[in-house]
């Protein structure tokens, strides 16, 4: 696997990129945009239809879960078929885990400066005023459709059908089975939000998303449609009928490995379903095809095609994964980019193929990758690609970051020896050899570069997180689950001390119902809610797992909603816990 274009040259001085640019109102740039356009159709008169994008994004499949990344076991044509039908980059990069990777792909921004920051704990929440690439397409005549993950917010103002799209089938927060389902959901026959309303679906997850998504390409058929396939496969739990595990049995897989396996394959087969509904339709050659993962190879540890570490790592395995991009007629078929290349370009590439205007104002830290796959490379710049992640409310100065250019590459860490190890990714693409006392010049150029990186994408906004609405009339009652509580108690298990809040917005004062849920017990417990000034009780007999209090008269304003079950252990102390589901109805 190629890792990038060479170059023995020190590295040249880059631009500060501290500061940003002054924000536009939101409404005022998506009309501009909109009408924008509008008069690009017009003066396009009879000429071929804008195309189709269709957008395919897996969940934790590194570069070695296809057998284009090397894998000699898993066979995997349909992805494949999209590298050999058009072009392969070989040094695309996003972030170390999901919901940063899935912000940058729908902002063309630096995950920090929407407001996404880890995976979970109200960190997956991106800021409503972000302008998506859904949004932009809608607004310049696409229609627009989501289908598996969006892991970006689950309440109002956050929602994917708030943020673009205006047709969506999704699962809660990062994943089937997480706090923010309702309990024992699995992957088969799951509970999904089909346009907002929550309803059972029968099948397989994969196939459930792919098939429709494969009836919103047949209805938007005659004019130009924006679906984005986000599967939750392959991430964990592991869930898989064992008829599509029994393959890979006999082949020295792990029985992780083999389901996981299976999963891909899974994918793959409805890959090849939604290549054979846009043949079927006659609109190949009018559809650009995407395809990428959200980072590096999650789950099972496995083949990694030579790469250094897994997700949640800023090393090669954990950021650089598949990019392949068809578009018969357009872009070469075979052809291969070395070049370097992430997330943050899907915007603007999308932008460019639609004829849309990308916004100047939030700014756009992508650039489109249309000249390289028209063949145009000869005045594409070098550049730099930054990336962090870490657990936490905000990310910490120079810890857990890497700075890629075209060739090196400086990964930042404090427990390292120096607190940082340099790669020449050109002829180290495994990263073994640390060259940071040997090449110190560039060490320094590139931490530079991260600490005005850090500067700028810091002061976009800070890292406090956008609150959920509470009465608002778009999602009356609010459901706040475990996802997205907050604070250093704040967790998944069901056990005494794990506590968090929900930092929300309440849009109308007025007389509220508050309904909480949690889990059994064989004892008597007190129910206890706080907002804004209210704080209220009730018993809670034993055996018993919910409770309402009607007509509290909640304040409108800022707080932090707080719910649990409070006990007493063996030593006669109060046992909190917090509840899993906390709703919140603002009563006619």
């Amino acid at each position: 696997m190629h890792a990038g274009s060479s170059g023995s040259s020190p590295l040249p001085a880059r631009q500060s990129e501290a500061g940003c640019a002054k924000r536009f109102g939101r409404r005022s740039f998506l009309a501009a945009a909109s009408a924008a356009a509008a008069t690009a159709m017009a003066g396009c008169g009879k000429q071929a239809r804008r195309p189709n994008i269709l957008l395919v994004m897996t969940d934790d499949q590194g570069w070695g879960d296809l057998s284009a990344g090397g894998n000699t076991i898993l066979e995997t044509p349909n992805m494949d078929r999209v590298a050999e039908e058009g072009m392969r980059f070989d040094n695309f990069h996003v972030s170390p885990v999901c919901a940063p990777t899935r912000a940058s792909l729908m902002t063309g921004r630096y995950n920090y400066r929407t407001g996404v920051v880890d995976t979970f704990k109200g960190r997956a929440m991106m800021y409503p005023d972000e302008v998506t690439v859904a949004e932009l397409l809608r607004g310049g005549g696409y229609r627009t459709g989501i289908f598996g993950k969006w892991h970006l917010g689950d309440n109002f103002p956050l929602r994917p059908k708030d943020q673009g799209f205006e047709t969506s089938l999704v699962h809660n927060g990062g994943g089937i089975g997480q706090p923010s389902d309702p309990p024992g959901n699995r992957y088969l026959n799951p509970m999904l939000l089909e346009n907002g309303a929550e309803k059972r679906f029968e099948g397989y997850c994969t196939d459930i998303f792919a098939n429709a998504a494969m009836r919103f390409i047949e209805a938007h058929r005659d004019e130009p449609f924006f679906c984005y396939v986000a599967t939750n496969t392959p991430h964990t739990p592991l869930e898989v009928p064992e008829e599509w595990v029994a393959p890979f049995h006999g082949t020295g897989l792990s029985d992780g490995e083999a389901k996981l396996y299976a999963m891909v394959k899974n994918i793959d087969d409805n890959l090849g379903k939604l290549l054979a509904k846009l043949a079927q339709l006659d609109l190949d050659r009018d559809t650009v095809v995407f395809f990428l993962t959200d980072n590096g190879a999650g789950g099972p540890k496995r083949f990694n095609a030579g790469l250094r570490g897994f997700k949640g790592s800023v090393y090669e395995g954990g950021i650089r994964v598949p990019l392949f991009v068809r578009w018969p007629g357009r872009i070469a078929p075979g052809s291969h980019c070395e070049r370097l290349a992430a997330h943050i370009d899907l915007l603007p590439t999308i932008c460019e193929y639609a004829g849309v205007k990308p916004p100047h104002a939030p700014r756009i830290d992508g650039r489109s990758l249309a000249p390289l796959l028209d063949g145009r490379t000869g005045g594409w710049a070098g550049r730099t690609f930054f990336t962090q992640w870490h657990r936490g409310d905000q990310p910490i100065p120079r810890e857990s970051a890497a700075v890629v250019t075209e060739r090196y590459k400086l990964v930042l860490q404090r427990d390292l020896t120096n607190g940082f190890e340099l790669f020449d990714l050109t002829n180290d693409p495994g990263e073994t050899t640390d060259l940071s006392g040997k090449l110190p010049q560039i060490a320094a150029e590139l931490r530079r570069r991260y600490d005005n990186w850090f500067a700028s994408v810091s002061a976009t906004r800070g890292y406090a997180p956008p609150r959920i609405y509470v009465g608002a009339p778009e999602e009356n009652p609010v459901r706040l689950t475990r996802q997205d509580w907050r604070g250093p108690r704040a967790g998944y298990a069901e056990e005494t001390g794990v506590l968090g809040y929900w930092e929300v917005d309440v849009r109308r004062g007025g007389n509220y119902r508050a309904r909480l849920e949690g889990l059994p017990t064989d004892s008597v417990r007190t129910a206890r809610f706080r907002l804004n000034g209210v704080d209220a009780g009730m018993p809670l007999a034993a055996g018993e797992r919910a409770c309402e209090f009607s007509n509290l008269a909640i304040p409108a304003g800022l707080g932090d909603a707080e719910a649990w079950f409070e006990g007493v252990n063996a030593e006669g102390e109060k046992a909190p816990v917090g509840v899993w589901y906390l709703y919140l109805e603002l009563l006619p």
